[in-house]
């Protein structure tokens, strides 16, 4: 671990082939973020330079994890957890790191229908994939994954910069996604059932979710779950669970 001096704002974090997690160029904070898998607006206190300093870090598994016996394999989900637990223990050793869970009423957004007809707008669709079942028939050498699609994304979800596209998903991983998006939870109480296929564009707001850029054609965030998909963000107040930093220490660097 060492202290990265390059003055640059990008960085990543990402595990590797061998049992490893490598950091580079991230605050403490933005790794916090990654191994407890929260979103920013969930982790509360802290000392300010848990915001400022960046750090490269590269950690790797102990053997006995990446060397599993064949009965004893595990699938990559559960080494990626894993991964992140000794990611948390080293963070605790090397960063003197103390953190608690709490649940604290926050501001969050509902996703609900926009219509009183219930009717769904253009780019909000039910969707004919079983992505669990598919999954299931694939383990049991039944099926075979098709192809990847460079246009929309298979049984999940992909980002970018003022994009969101969903294909056999149900909402409330929908409502998740868009979090980072709006700044604040996001919770499904749309009653809607069975995965769709989505696809929104929206003008993204540095600032949070606004009215867009009226050079172009492109609508804000809350104007385009509107008019795209037919649903609506109502602000509300709901518990939240977040993330406590009790005590963090800059470290000796290795």
């Amino acid at each position: 671990m060492k202290k990265n001096p390059s003055g640059n704002q990008g960085g990543s974090f990402g595990a590797r082939p061998g049992g490893q997690i490598v950091v580079t160029n991230n605050t403490l904070r933005n790794i916090i973020r990654n191994v407890w898998n929260v979103q920013d607006f969930q982790i509360v206190g802290g000392p300010e330079w848990i915001n400022q300093d960046r750090w490269d870090v590269n950690a790797k598994a102990p053997e006995s994890l990446i060397q599993q016996q064949p009965q004893q394999q595990q699938t990559v989900q559960q080494q990626q957890q894993q991964l992140l637990m000794m990611m948390r223990t080293m963070l605790a050793d090397r960063f003197q790191l103390v953190v608690r869970n709490e649940k604290r009423e926050m501001p969050v957004y509902a996703i609900v229908l926009a219509r009183p007809d219930g009717k769904f707008g253009p780019q909000l669709k039910r969707s004919e994939l079983d992505c669990n079942a598919l999954a299931e028939a694939i383990k049991r050498g039944e099926a075979t994954p098709p192809p990847r699609s460079p246009d929309r994304p298979f049984c999940g979800t992909r980002t970018g910069a003022g994009t969101i596209m969903t294909s056999g998903v149900q909402m409330a991983d929908f409502a998740r996604n868009l979090s980072p998006s709006t700044g604040r939870i996001v919770l499904d109480r749309t009653g809607l059932t069975g995965p769709f296929d989505i696809e929104l564009k929206f003008t993204p707001d540095p600032l949070g979710p606004g009215v867009g850029d009226p050079a172009t054609d492109v609508p804000s965030l809350f104007v385009a779950i509107q008019e795209q998909l037919g649903l609506k963000l109502e602000a509300v107040r709901a518990p939240v669970d977040v993330l406590v930093i009790d005590s963090a220490q800059r470290p000796t660097e290795n």
